[in-house]
This record gives structure tokens, sequence and C-alpha cells, in this order.
């Protein structure tokens, strides 16, 4: 095999044969994905039992494929500092590096590129496009319930739903390697993910549409599931994070992040995580560009020049926000009215996108509102399986999380806004925290790292159930243990794959790379 083809050439080799993959990939699965007509559950569960025929156990265990060069991971890892503020990226690197499910946490896209090259079905779903472990967790409802679910939808879009399930599987597999858990702990980890989503999508095929899109997870789901548990530990666990939820509210992040000075609420300066519009100016040329160009983009309107660069932006933001919302909901942010804004680093994939929080005020200064608005840009799954066919990215965003989801941030929408480079931009907008919780994966212990893995699986079959075949997929899973046991396979073998690029990850650091 020549060396290029090995990943182990040159960069610009690489890079063309990755491209090269990606197109021939991309227009193979284009093929696969055609929508096919309706079929009754009946048909839908003969076509998955031939589909198990075609795609066999054995071939959704397979890592590394054996016919197919693997796109450069690295390589994909560069390919996204285009689209970033680029004195932001050496924060994203840094995050990366600091162990290999932290790595693992951002290299969606690479993932995408394996992903793409290993069999599968052509059965599709509104996939997350980054369902690892730490992407669940617990919210509040617009009717205030506590549920568990997905709560991370920047890369979601139709795809396969293999790839959702294989993520979440490896990444229970690389964390609990971080945690330093034995191979027999951390099999019987994967092994729960990946069996309680059979298990669950076998009992959604037996459930109308409408129990199928109204099952969550809610508080006594959950309080069931730690009584199922039995011991005091995890009990105690359980409540923790659900009460650490329920106070991780707006009031809380106008707690956190705010000051008051000369008697006006403002967001606290920590740069470079935090960085409020005021001090843009100060900082690098880019962002002063930026500035200059929300200026232009505001002096047609001089109704408002007396304001200030702060609350010119945040009409900036609202002018395209609110015509994503429902009547009912506009009249609500309409109440608020914005007091602060800054730039917020966030995540570890995520970082170097624009991000941005904003602060408003309401009856008073108790009633307090935070809004983050995003970047969104094309799903990491969308050079594979084609465009989301959304004419905004930031809408890719909303629907696909409104689909997966049982219940939706009451304030979900979108927006466009200018940046530094001149162009437009794709957003999507929600509040910053709204309820929101989730174990703490650094310290969690065997026992409920299992739990925890048990419970994503069963929520990913149930956002799968509600946007794709529930029949077919439920029978081509079977009634043995043979894909879970493939699953479980693939899950361990691209762990490994993850150690190596880690790795290979740091080793470029040194050289200069990813600095």
């Amino acid at each position: 095999m020549p060396e290029d083809s090995a990943g182990t050439g040159t960069s610009a080799g690489r890079s063309a044969l990755a491209d090269a993959a990606a197109h021939k990939i991309s227009s193979l699965l284009a093929a696969a994905f055609l929508e096919q007509e309706q079929r009754t559950p009946d048909e839908s569960r003969i076509y998955g039992a031939k589909l198990r025929e075609e795609v066999p156990a054995e071939a959704q265990a397979m890592w590394p494929p054996k016919s197919q060069a693997r796109p450069d991971p690295l390589g994909l890892l560069e390919s996204q500092a285009a689209d970033r503020v680029p004195e932001l990226l050496p924060i994203r690197y840094e995050r990366m590096a600091q162990d290999p499910f932290a790595f693992y946490r951002g290299c969606a896209l690479p993932m995408a590129g394996d992903l793409a090259t290993t069999p599968m079905t052509p059965l599709r779903v509104q996939a997350s496009g980054d369902a690892h472990i730490a992407n669940f967790g617990i919210f509040a409802t617009p009717e205030r319930q506590r549920v568990f679910d997905l709560n991370d939808f920047d890369e979601t879009a139709r795809g396969p739903w293999e790839w959702d399930l294989k993520r979440l599987a490896a990444s229970v597999d690389v964390c609990a390697r971080v945690l330093g858990l034995s191979r027999e702990k951390t099999d019987k980890a994967v092994r729960a993910c990946v069996n309680t989503y059979h298990q669950a999508m076998a009992q959604f095929a037996e459930m109308g549409n409408l129990e199928v899109w109204y099952a969550q997870a809610d508080t006594d789901h959950l309080k069931a599931l730690a009584e199922e548990v039995g011991g005091k530990s995890e009990r105690k666990a359980f409540e923790k994070t659900l009460s650490k939820a329920e106070r991780k509210n707006s009031a809380r992040a106008v707690q956190k992040f705010t000051e008051v000075v000369d008697g006006k609420l403002r967001i606290v300066s920590d740069p470079p995580l935090i960085v409020p519009l005021r001090d843009v100016a100060q900082k690098k040329v880019s962002e002063s560009g930026f500035k200059e160009t929300i200026m232009r983009e505001l002096a047609l309107d001089t109704r408002f020049a007396h304001e200030d660069s702060a609350a010119r932006l945040i009409r900036l933001i609202l002018k395209g926000y609110r015509a994503s919302l429902p009547d009912n909901r506009k009249a609500l942010l309409d109440s608020y009215h914005g007091v602060d804004i800054a730039r917020k680093v966030v995540g570890v994939g995520s970082v170097g996108l624009r991000a941005w929080i904003c602060v408003f005020e309401g009856a008073d200064a108790d009633d307090s509102l935070v809004l983050q608005i995003k970047e969104a840009v094309p799903s990491v799954l969308e050079r594979y399986v084609g465009k989301s066919g959304y004419a905004e990215q930031g809408q890719r965003v909303v629907e696909g999380q409104r689909a997966i989801e049982v219940s939706s941030d009451l304030l979900l929408g979108w927006t466009r806004l200018p940046a530094e480079d001149g162009r437009m931009h794709d957003y999507y907008v929600r509040q910053l925290w709204d309820g929101k919780g989730a174990p703490d994966l650094t310290k969690i212990d065997a026992h409920r790292l299992t739990h925890l893995a048990a419970l994503c699986g069963w929520t990913l079959a149930r956002a799968h159930a509600r946007t794709g075949d529930r029949f077919a997929i439920a029978s081509y899973l079977g009634r043995d243990t043979a894909m879970d046991d493939a699953f479980c396979t693939f899950a361990h073998a691209y762990a490994d794959q993850t150690e190596e690029d880690y790795e290979a990850f740091l080793a470029a650091r040194k050289q200069g790379r990813f600095c």
C-alpha cells in the first residue's frame, strides 16, 4: 500500500486522500439514504430482519476497516480551524490535551470520518452526531419538570443510527479507562449502554406512536432507577445531582457571571474565557473589526444612536432571533430588556466557535434571564451524509433538538449575525442554564457509571425511536445478543484507537502543531 494510503505520508497527500474518500463515501451514503416509501410496522420488521443478513453482526464489530483508507484524524481536526476564532484555538487544543476522554469529546469530526468507512444499514434517524456520555444530563422542561435527556445538538442531522450508538458506547469505554476502571468493570458499563439501547428499542417497537413520543426519563423514573440500584450512596448521588440542577438557573448564572458597578448590572470580565463587549476594542484587531461590523449594521437606524455598543448588539441579536419564536414566546421575550453581553468560551469541541452570553432583566433586578448565542456551523455528519436541507445552520440545530428531545427550551430559536470576516454567520439561541445538571464524570465510580451508561442508552433509543423506523431497527437488532457483542467489540477497539490518536495528538503538539 502506498505510504499516503496508510496515513503516514505528507499532509497534502493525506488531505487529498481524505477528500477523495469523503467524496466517495458521501456519494454512497446519499444513494443508500434515499427516503424509502413508507412501510407498515410488519413490513419494517421484515425489512430489518433482511438487513441483518446484509449487514451482519460481525460487520458492525469491524474496526479498523479492512478495505478503505482511514481519513487522517489530525488533519480533520486542523481543517476545523478555518471557521473558528484563531486566538481561541489554543484553548481548544489545551482542553483536548487533558486526557483521552477530553480528546475524544473534541473529535466528533474525525470519528464521523471513521464511521463513514464502516459497514452500516440504510436506516436513518435524527442523529445527535455527538452522542458521547458527557452530552447527556438533567434539565428543566417548560413545565418545570426535571428530565434526563441529550443536551447538546450542535452536530444533529439525519444520519445512521449506528453512528450515534457507536460514539456513545466508545465514549463509555474511553471514560472508564480514564477513570482507571478494570477491564471487567469497563466492559460491564459498555454492555449496559448497548444492551439497554437494544432492549429499549424492542420495547418502543411494541408501543404506539404517541406513547413513544411522550416517553421520558422524568424525576420519578430517575428516582426509581436510584432505588433499583439500592445503595445509600447511589441515592445520595442522585439527589445531589438533582439538587444541583435545580439551582443551576438564570438567577445562578447572573450571580456567577455578573457584578454591579455604578448601580448597573454588568458581566464580569475573565479573559480569554469571558470578554464583555465593552472590552472587545482593547483586544484583538479581528474583534475590533467585529465591533465595527456591528456598528455598520445598525448605522441605518438612527433612532438608537444614543445606545452603547452592548445595547445595540443585543438589539441586533433580538431582531433576527425574535422572528424565529412563536408569538407567545415573543411576548415573553419582549418583557425583558438587555443589560450586557460578552463573548464566552464553552465546552471542548465547541471552543473557537463564536459564542456569546446576554444578560436580561425583567420586572426587577431579581427577575433575570441569561441567553446563550452560539455559532452553528455545518454538522460534522454533513460532509458524509449530505446537506441538512435547512437554509440556516441555527435552524438545523433547533429543529433537530425539537425532534430528539421530549420537551425543548422555552426560548430556543436561531438568528444570523455579522462577524469580523464581513460574512453573516448562523447562530442558535437558548437559555444558558435552565435547571441543568449531570454527574461528575471525573469522580463517578464504576457502579454509577454503569447505570448512567444504561440511562444514556435508553435515552438514545428513545430519540431514535421518535425519529426513525423503530420497527426495523428493533428487528435488525434481533432477540439474541450478537449485535450487543458487536457494538461492544467496536467500542473497545475504537477506544484503543482513541488512545493511539491521543498520543499522536500530544506528539504533534510537542512539534508545534495544535498550539
